[in-house]
């Protein structure tokens, strides 16, 4: 007899539920080891001079990714527009935006609302900073007056970490078993 088994037959909440889940409906997913921040090295996509991200889930049919973006050292990363919204928690070190007052730091969580525009900087003395971001749709990098220079999204971070993965030796296909809906295998590992 199963722990489930015996549990149902003292508590009905313990009973899975009976019914089929909603047509249509994308497959869960879980990411054994996608929240931890030390991980094989190979997981980081440069992304710049001093910049990493580490995809964690990519939804290119519902336009939004989640990852980690970690800095080593202080400095001034992008100026951007965001067209959706992006949701933020900061694990290591503090970062803040040239147009706001406010400070992240470690345990902090911030919103970015669609259509704002503000300059990423790492404070001086900060040697790592490591934030999870939740960006749906994406962003515009921009001049100081607004006119574009680029744009980041669900596509082109995929795109970003297929190649770097291929040069890792994971293979361009890893990339793959983080899309939500697509990965079909349930349990992915992403912590080797």
């Amino acid at each position: 007899m199963t722990i489930m088994t015996q549990l149902a037959d003292r508590d009905a909440r313990a009973v899975p539920y009976q019914l089929p889940q909603p047509a249509g409906m994308v497959p869960d997913m879980l990411v054994p080891g996608g929240a931890a921040i030390e991980c094989d090295e190979r997981l980081w996509v440069p992304q710049g001079d001093r910049v990493w991200f580490r995809p964690v889930s990519f939804a290119p049919e519902q336009g939004f990714y989640i990852n980690y973006l970690r800095v080593r050292g202080a400095g001034v990363l992008s100026r951007h527009r965001h067209n959706g919204a992006v949701h933020a928690f900061t694990y290591r070190g503090t970062w803040r935006y040239l147009e706001h007052d406010w400070v992240a730091g470690p345990g902090d969580y911030a919103f970015e609302p669609p259509g704002e525009t503000h300059t990423l900087v790492i404070p001086d003395g900060v040697s790592e900073m490591i934030t999870l971001f939740f960006v749906t749709g994406g962003y515009v990098y921009v001049d100081p007056q607004g006119r574009a220079m680029g744009y980041e999204d669900v596509f082109t971070k995929m795109q970003a970490a297929r190649e770097h993965y291929d040069r890792s030796g994971l293979g361009a296909g890893y990339v793959d078993r983080l899309i939500i809906g697509r990965s079909g295998k349930g349990r992915l590992d992403v912590s080797r």
